[in-house]
């Protein structure tokens, strides 16, 4: 199971972590990702981190998300700076059986977390 926190309202150029904790999942042994879904859109990825720990972050965001966990929380993390309005989205966690991250496409994850709503305003 996969649970989001730390969605909300933020200004234009505040910063956000959210949060993403597991339970049930063999920690070590899974690819964590993050996607974002904006109204009437399909869901985009955002980033992901393998089983060790090497995170990636598509380029569209890259220089301002990142990604990491802690494998104490058994959580994942996604740390957005400089937000800016089109940010604005529901966020989502989520997790496939493999050490290694292949690639950021909604259908190769299994596990969801329910999404958390993140809303930027100017």
């Amino acid at each position: 199971q996969l649970m989001e926190s730390g969605g909300g309202s933020v200004l234009a150029g505040g910063p956000l972590r959210l949060s993403c904790l597991a339970s049930g999942l063999v920690w070590n042994t899974y690819c964590m990702a993050w996607f974002r879904q904006f109204p009437g859109k399909e869901r985009e990825g955002i980033g992901h981190v393998d089983s060790v720990g090497v995170a990636t972050s598509a380029d569209s965001v890259k220089d301002r998300f990142t990604i990491s966990k802690d494998n104490v929380a058994n959580t994942v993390y996604l740390q957005m700076n400089n937000l800016k309005p089109e940010d604005t989205a529901v966020y989502f966690c989520a997790a496939v059986l493999r050490y290694w991250c292949t690639d950021l496409h909604a259908t190769t994850y299994t596990f969801w977390g329910p999404g958390t709503q993140v809303t930027v305003s100017s």
